[in-house]
């Protein structure tokens, strides 16, 4: 987290989680109500237990875009500043992606496989876009911060014995060679919509208020290449 860390300095980082709140990042309800996913550890009612393994999902998202706010900001009087600068800078450049606090941003994170890839990418400031790279390191666990009074993403309604939020653990993996700017992803998305191409559905912009989002391998590619191209 930024400077002022009391208690998160182990290693556990605070993330701000401005890009969910109604006026920036966060998923209206009518598309939260769309997802209903139960809880990794839900256990289906009336169902049989079998020894048969369920093939995995080969749909399933396996390449992400995390956001979170790299300019200091005060909560409850804790700066929620988190940029990539802050991860790499943590012990072992790993730390927890803690207080998203929307469904379908923490369903999304309850699919996250170990070693899949993530952009991280600034929201909430001067030049949103994305930084850098980072690899999921631990799949999805109870988010500690929803029962901590004192934290800016404290949740009353989330008991222990239920808990509501979950966080993975990401490790920085590399900055990108060049920044990529929100203004350049979205002429490119607008190109991409009108003529074809590969950010034509990116979830940055049809589904924009959402802080983790799921990115196809066409996607991931294409916004990976840029980095190695003039500004568009």
């Amino acid at each position: 987290m930024a400077p002022k860390r009391s208690k998160r300095s182990r290693g556990r980082p605070a993330k701000s989680k401005q890009a969910e709140s109604p006026a920036h990042e966060e998923d209206s309800a009518e598309e939260v109500a769309k997802v209903k996913r139960k809880a990794p550890d839900a256990e289906d009612s009336g169902t049989k237990s079998t020894d048969t393994v369920a093939p995995a999902d080969e749909t399933a998202p396996c390449l992400w875009l995390m956001k979170s706010e790299p300019e200091s900001r005060i909560e409850k009087g804790i700066d929620v500043k988190f940029g990539i600068e802050d991860l790499k800078a943590l012990p072992n450049q790993t730390g927890c992606w803690d207080g998203v606090r929307n469904y379908q941003a923490r369903n999304f994170m309850r699919d996250m496989k170990v070693d899949q890839r993530a952009f991280f990418y600034h929201s909430n400031c001067k030049e949103p876009g994305i930084a850098g790279l980072m690899k999921i390191v631990k799949e999805a666990y109870v988010d500690h911060t929803q029962f901590d009074k004192k934290d800016a993403h404290y949740d009353a309604s989330s008991k222990p014995e239920n808990p509501k939020w979950s966080m993975v653990d990401v490790q920085f993996e590399r900055m990108l060679h060049r920044f990529i700017p929100l203004a350049e992803l979205k002429k490119l998305h607008l190109q991409h919509k009108a003529k074809g191409g590969a950010l034509r559905d990116m979830a940055l912009f049809t589904r924009a208020r959402l802080s983790v989002q799921p990115l196809s391998s066409e996607e991931f590619d294409f916004v990976l290449s840029l980095e190695d191209k003039d500004p568009v």
